[in-house]
């Protein structure tokens, strides 16, 4: 049985009307696994999440989540389906616990007291430093338990893909492998596959299972992540810049 659980096919996608930024891009993301798109500022990579996410409305391609295809859902349909989306702001609500923030993740099944304890006791097993501060407001968070609460937020839904945006923008260095070693505990505990958009592309490295690297809103290239190294990334990239 096949573990692909996204499929981006010859997707065309912008802002405004006439003007794309993805022109014609194709990925598959799949369980179990990270998927690590990378490329220049512009390429599109982004502008690839919004529109798996339901944000923008393909203009020519399509996308399917495992045998379904999400032309006209909503990104509510989409996160109840099983996408969750951690976007590049650490956007917890600041004056509520951490508890409470937890419990807003869990909107879609809000009404499903059972469920919803469960999926606390799940996600407090996962992240345990989270579990500890329960009744602390999330403003009182460092920037990595930030991003672990945004993360832990999304795995309310028990979600089957994740899709992250950025997640280490604006830390500092001594926290990029914190918020990396979430991610990796999220896939461990759950079996989600991650899509993980990211500029910091020595440290993701490590991280991926696949890669795709986007220029100008195509693929530029792709494979395993073992066959991409440091200086193979920074040759395609330089490739990029200099058209």
């Amino acid at each position: 049985m096949s573990n692909v659980l996204l499929t981006v096919t010859d997707v065309h996608a912008g802002y405004l009307p006439g003007v794309d930024i993805l022109r014609g891009l194709t990925l598959q993301a799949r369980a179990n696994e990270i998927t690590l798109v990378i490329g220049p500022n512009g390429a599109g990579k982004s502008t690839l999440l919004r529109t798996v996410f339901a944000f923008l409305a393909p203009n020519q391609g399509s996308i399917t989540f495992g045998e379904r295809a999400t032309a006209g859902l909503r990104p509510s349909d989409l996160k109840a389906a099983g996408i969750s989306y951690v976007t590049q702001d650490i956007n917890s609500f600041p004056q509520l616990t951490i508890e409470d923030n937890l419990r807003m993740g869990a909107w879609v099944f809000r009404r499903d007291s059972a469920r919803l304890r469960r999926q606390l006791a799940r996600v407090y097993e996962t992240f345990p430093a989270l579990a500890g501060r329960r009744q602390t407001k999330a403003g009182a968070l460092s920037g990595g338990q930030g991003r672990m609460l945004s993360v832990a937020r999304e795995m309310m839904t028990e979600p089957q893909l994740l899709l992250v945006d950025e997640p280490t923008a604006g830390l500092a260095p001594n926290l990029v492998e914190q918020v990396y070693e979430i991610l990796l505990t999220a896939k461990k505990a759950s079996g989600v596959g991650i899509l993980l958009v990211e500029q910091n592309v020595e440290q993701a490295l490590p991280l991926a299972d696949h890669l795709y690297l986007l220029n100008l809103g195509r693929v530029k290239a792709e494979g395993a992540g073992s066959e991409f190294d440091n200086a193979r990334v920074r040759a395609l990239i330089q490739e990029c810049l200099l058209g």
